[in-house]
């Protein structure tokens, strides 16, 4: 059942509203916040790159006070086992019996902070979870409640004592962005505010967890037509054929794009998908998909000139597929 215009338009109207309640905690950033709530919509996760201090926290806290949900943070450090995210079962001598204590994993909004300082054997704790949305321990499955974003972010100045994020673990975040510092205006707003700097500690809910949940079902038959898809699988051809990169875009990256185009086109209050929505969510949905080859990489080429490359040479459609 194709998504109605009224519920497009009630899907903007709470997509502002939401949007307004995080902008409270995080100043002048409504592009990110945006992107950050199409993702949770979408079902997907988000990797922040950015250096300190520039409000990754705060947009984790500043997400989960909104949607009444639950938050947690997990430090990444090298000696941080994979049982401290996904919790670890011990016997109970009184009862006599095993017991599930859940990790930190087991909330609506994970901030995975450092993401790269842990070990690889770590960091893939977290690729069940992302993907399928529960946690295996001891051969007992446990279920994610929605909605589940983990927001990760690295820091790119500071490399030593890092592990690079493999292939796998980038392919199973649906975006990519960063917060970066505020303009002059949001600075000054911030500094006269200084004396409580935690604004997300003030922000009231607005919508519940279960409603978030009927949202992101509901934007699942938002209308993307054959040729708009068609478009964004000639779009992957061009990053896998383009000659600096070894690895393009997957089958998942292709499928997430989508996922994100029907929320982004409902946030802007359309019963249906246009090429515009893919140019505008290409960078952040596809540049950390892309592995450049050694000698693209030594000249300086960037994922970003490739996905540029791409929305340049491929054509978007002009009108709709033949039915």
């Amino acid at each position: 059942m194709t998504l109605k215009a009224e519920n497009a338009a009630w899907f903007a109207e709470t997509f502002g509203k939401l949007t307004d309640n995080v902008g409270q905690a995080l100043l002048g950033k409504s592009s990110v916040i945006r992107l950050a709530l199409t993702c949770m919509l979408a079902e997907g996760h988000l990797l922040l790159e950015d250096a300190p201090g520039t409000g990754k926290t705060a947009l984790a806290r500043a997400i989960a006070a909104t949607v009444q949900g639950t938050h947690s943070r997990i430090q990444f450090t090298p000696d941080l086992l994979p049982s401290d995210i996904t919790g670890v079962t011990m016997y109970d001598q009184k009862r006599s019996q095993w017991e599930f204590h859940k990790g930190p994993i087991f909330a609506h909004i994970v901030l995975a902070d450092e993401i790269n300082r842990a070990s690889p054997k770590t960091q893939s704790a977290l690729l069940e979870v992302m993907e399928e949305s529960h946690v295996t321990v001891d051969g007992t499955r446990y279920d994610q409640e929605r909605p589940f974003m983990v927001i990760a972010t690295q820091n790119p100045i500071e490399q030593a004592g890092t592990y690079r994020l493999p292939e796998a673990q980038l392919d199973r975040f649906l975006m990519k962005t960063s917060v970066g510092y505020p303009d002059r205006a949001a600075s000054l707003e911030v500094l006269a505010g200084s004396a409580n700097p935690d604004r997300a500690k003030s922000l009231r809910p607005l919508i519940a967890t279960k409603a978030v949940a009927e949202m992101a079902d509901m934007v699942k038959d938002n209308y993307v037509d054959e040729s708009v898809l068609d478009y964004v699988q000639r779009l992957v051809e061009a990053t896998r054929e383009d000659g600096e990169t070894t690895l393009g875009v997957s089958t998942r990256g292709a499928i997430s794009m989508v996922r994100a185009v029907r929320v982004w086109a409902a946030a802007h209050g359309r019963n249906y998908a246009l090429p515009d929505d893919v140019k505008q969510l290409a960078a952040p949905c596809w540049t950390h998909r892309l592995v450049m080859s050694p000698e693209a990489e030594f000249s300086g080429a960037t994922a970003t000139a490739v996905i540029a490359r791409a929305l340049d040479n491929v054509q978007p459609p002009r009108e709709r597929a033949a039915s």
